[in-house]
């Protein structure tokens, strides 16, 4: 059963495209806006955080990125270049060819504020969604009170790369297209990244939201075209130096696939930040920390405010 009330949701235009969401709460109170990260969709929330959020008085607002979950899908857009070689040239710093990039998708974000006549959010990403929201931050600094930036990265290219297993085993397709395999093999692979067993979901709890996951979409061509879109973008290390915008930055002490030297580094760039790390936590948000994040960030945007 769901921990969350009824949301209000549809398709929201921005930027051109159409954003699935669900927005959640009083609407005349401080919002929370939720970026997921890479080919993850608005349930890879969890519905314990929200529900904290909720609880502490804040609107919350979660959306599908563009090429993911039931956002518009850009089929006829092409990923322009291999993606092992894109990465092996976004590590000795030569460009690489995409079809959108992070700002276009920081453009998503902003129009959906637009659309839901948001004036200013708090933004709390994940990963690839937290990068989006340095990105919103850098450019349109008056429209977020607050940045969170979880599990995530400043984009330099000499911070240490994820554990080669972990990101081999991103890499590697389910063997089937079926629901059932698709949860089973993002199971395992949540096994490889995610946070030691004294803080790690259920294994029978983890496979029923990803196989709920799969059933409502599944679209790894657009996995593979946001992970472009990050490479193409680079180093964050020039803009995060001149955020004015009161950050937060959490990370896993554990996290295989983004480790934690890059949230330290994140931390380090902005001004002011302020950094907590999490012994155990890998790439993955567990359920028993919820109850902390939510009130790291709920103090966080109290404070933002002041």
């Amino acid at each position: 059963m769901s921990l969350l009330p009824s949301p209000r949701s549809g398709h929201a235009p921005a930027n051109g495209l159409e954003l699935a969401f669900e927005d959640y709460g009083d609407a005349t109170a401080p919002t929370v806006v939720m970026i997921m990260g890479l080919g993850t969709q608005l349930l890879g929330w969890p519905e314990p955080l929200i529900a904290e959020l909720l609880e502490r008085g804040f609107r919350v607002v979660r959306f599908d990125n563009r090429d993911v979950g039931l956002s518009t899908r850009l089929s006829g857009a092409k990923p322009t270049e291999d993606i092992r070689r894109a990465y092996s040239k976004s590590l000795i710093g030569l460009p690489v060819q995409a079809p959108y990039r992070l700002q276009d998708m920081a453009q998503d974000t902003l129009g959906l504020l637009d659309a839901l006549q948001i004036e200013r959010a708090h933004v709390v990403g994940a990963s690839m969604g937290a990068m989006i929201g340095q990105t919103l931050a850098g450019s349109h600094a008056d429209r977020v009170a607050s940045l969170t930036s979880i599990m995530s990265s400043s984009g330099h290219r000499w911070l240490r790369p994820g554990d080669p297993r972990a990101t081999l085993r991103l890499s590697q397709p389910p063997p089937a297209q079926d629901p059932e395999t698709i949860a089973r093999h993002m199971t395992e692979t949540m096994r490889i990244i995610g946070s030691k067993p004294h803080l790690a979901m259920d294994d029978a709890q983890r496979y029923a939201e990803l196989k709920r996951a799969a059933e409502r979409a599944y679209y790894p061509a657009g996995t593979a075209r946001q992970l472009l879109a990050i490479l193409a973008s680079g180093s964050r290390v020039d803009l995060l130096r001149r955020l004015r915008t009161p950050t937060l930055v959490l990370h896993g002490e554990h996290d295989p696939l983004v480790p934690v030297t890059h949230g330290r580094h994140t931390a380090r760039c902005i001004p002011k930040a302020r950094l907590e790390t999490f012994d155990g936590m890998g790439h993955d948000l567990p359920p028993a920390l919820m109850p902390r994040f939510a009130d790291l960030i709920a103090e966080h945007a109290a404070q933002a405010v002041r």
